[in-house]
């Protein structure tokens, strides 16, 4: 019998099998995962995925290993989808509580509706962000004049857990296009502060607690060093060719740094990343659609959803019901 020798986080061990059985034993080394074999890398997330109708999204947060990177609780990466003409996405209307969510596509546009009346098309490179607060009601669907053609849509939606004193705030929603954004390009590296602050920039857009939140996409050859600001830090490889500290970082990878790690991020060939990160905000709840430090909020929220108590969405006659009223296979964003 073989004697798998494995090391922290990797699959369990079969050396106390063949120890008991008092067996004969080949000894063979069984290479440490990527996150032991680069100490910059505390831990390395690989995405589930999660069918939303019609496309596919990879979901990093939550994930078994991590719940929060920073005040990031949710991280989907969405598509790439290519959508024949007359179809496209409907999220139907459903609720948050105690959270923010922030939307960013690459390709693609979508109308968001919610509850206090907002009513915008998102396009490449601009900002999303709803904070949904006591609780917010919105819906997300291609546009009807993007239905008559094909389509395409590859984004990121993530949500950022509020601090406590933030958690019951009033909802809101605002728009940023691309153009407010601070962009720069720096010896082969160019960079979009979606939210936060980094190398001395901030985003105009309004978060509740510190963070960082950058594009970044890189030049054959080009490198970065990314700043050491912020307690909670992860890379995510929106593509191919990414290497963290001279090792290679596999394609749609979450690598949540090492806590005051020097890292620096280079690629041999066009590569496109995304920075996510800031300071804790504390332990989280998640259920469905809901966030929250404190589980009964959330219990609340449940029984509000079912009762009408949320708000309506203008233009809206659907909604989605609870998960346990509802097909499994639907998970709004």
């Amino acid at each position: 019998m073989a004697l798998l020798r494995t090391y922290p986080d990797s699959t369990p061990t079969i050396e106390a099998v063949s120890l008991r059985l008092n067996l004969p034993c080949i000894l063979l080394e069984i290479a440490p995962p990527p996150s032991l074999m680069n100490p910059s890398i505390q831990h390395l997330i690989q995405p589930h995925v999660q069918d939303l109708g019609g496309f596919q999204a990879r979901r990093l947060l939550p994930s078994d290993t991590l719940t929060l990177v920073g005040p990031f609780i949710f991280f989907d990466h969405l598509g790439p989808a290519v959508f024949a003409p007359g179809q496209g996405v409907d999220v139907r209307p459903h609720p948050h509580i105690n959270l923010a969510t922030v939307t960013y596509l690459f390709e693609g546009v979508l109308l968001h509706r919610d509850s206090v009346g907002s009513v915008q098309e998102i396009r490449p490179g601009a900002v999303n962000w709803m904070t949904a607060g006591r609780g917010i009601v919105h819906s997300e669907r291609t546009p009807d004049e993007a239905r008559n053609q094909e389509a395409t849509l590859h984004g990121i939606q993530t949500w950022v857990a509020l601090p406590d004193e933030y958690e019951e705030t009033g909802p809101w929603f605002r728009h940023h296009p691309a153009t407010d954004l601070p962009a720069w390009d720096e010896a082969g590296v160019s960079f979009t502060l979606i939210a936060g602050v980094a190398y001395g920039r901030r985003s105009p857009v309004q978060t509740f607690s510190p963070m960082i939140y950058l594009d970044i996409q890189l030049a054959p050859g080009a490198h970065f060093t990314l700043p050491r600001q912020y307690s909670e830090q992860a890379v995510y490889s929106v593509t191919e060719g990414l290497e963290i500290d001279g090792l290679p970082l596999e394609q749609h990878r979450l690598a949540v740094l090492t806590p005051g790690a020097v890292v620096e991020i280079s690629s041999q060939r066009a590569a496109r990343c995304l920075v996510v990160g800031g300071e804790p905000v504390g332990e989280r709840h998640k259920w469905w659609n809901f966030v929250s430090s404190r589980p009964e909020r959330i219990e609340q929220a449940k029984q509000d959803w079912r009762l009408g108590k949320f708000g309506q969405v203008s233009g809206e006659s659907e909604f989605i019901p609870l998960p346990e009223e509802s097909p499994p296979s639907e998970q709004p964003m």
